[in-house]
């Protein structure tokens, strides 16, 4: 068994996915609250390698297995003085409703009003208060206040306050695309009982930038060329013993 011509493939393999989630990276650079996905590798045993006829002890075949996770750092975040942009300080996330009813989560507080007079979300998802949607008085034109708890004014009027909701460990958010999370991990502990805080005006860029995940290409790109070469070099190899062992005396 050529065992360096399978673990060349296996990280061929990893580079590809590991490109992939670059481009992903790349795609949302722009987007607020972005949070980007990054790869780790660890060894798998695939099998073990058979004693050669000296004896000795059998030896375990290790691959590289690759595992995505989401990299929870804040971004910078950026004055807009734009009164529905909103920034969290800590470690929370806006709550929002999916067309779907589902609750999902987010950390992009590029907000805007719809024509009922509710805070939603770019794409038209309610964001979620302590009583349900946040709701304004289209009546009213006093400009919105939100206090660092969330708490929402119309000038001395109170309309609510926006949800915040923390998690024990956010790694266990499932990433449903375009900066929106879920919470199905049983073992995810949501808690309201939050510490972070909103600052009005602002929001918050994503943790990577174009330029970054322009280096991390550049290093899959040497992985893989390293890889291709060592998968070239074993193919030759076993050209030249075929033709050795093949030829007659």
């Amino acid at each position: 068994m050529n065992v360096s011509l399978y673990q060349a493939a296996s990280a061929l393999n990893a580079n590809a996915r590991w490109q992939e989630v670059i481009s992903g990276n790349m795609a949302s650079a722009s987007v607020p609250g972005f949070k980007k996905q990054e790869l780790s590798f660890q060894a798998v045993q695939a099998g073990m390698l058979r004693p050669n006829s000296s004896g000795g002890l059998a030896q375990p075949i290790s691959m590289s297995s690759p595992q995505v996770h989401i990299n929870f750092s804040p971004g910078e975040i950026k004055r807009t003085d734009v009164n529905t942009d909103f920034a969290i300080e800590g470690s929370g996330f806006f709550e929002v409703q999916l067309p779907t009813g589902a609750t999902a989560y987010t950390r992009d507080g590029e907000f805007k009003l719809n024509a009922q007079g509710q805070l939603v979300t770019k794409q038209g998802y309610l964001v979620m208060g302590e009583g349900g949607a946040v709701q304004l008085d289209q009546n009213n034109s006093t400009i919105i206040n939100v206090a660092p708890d969330g708490t929402i004014s119309q000038g001395a009027e109170r309309r609510g306050k926006i949800q915040l909701t923390e998690f024990s460990d956010p790694n266990l958010l499932k990433d449903i695309g375009c900066g929106f999370y879920l919470a199905k991990d049983p073992n995810l502990q949501p808690t309201t009982d939050v510490k972070s805080t909103i600052r009005q005006g602002f929001i918050e860029g994503a943790n990577t930038t174009a330029v970054m995940e322009m280096a991390n290409l550049i290093n899959v790109m040497r992985s893989y060329e390293a890889n291709q070469r060592v998968i070239q070099m074993q193919d030759d190899r076993m050209g030249r013993a075929i033709t050795e062992l093949g030829s007659p005396t």
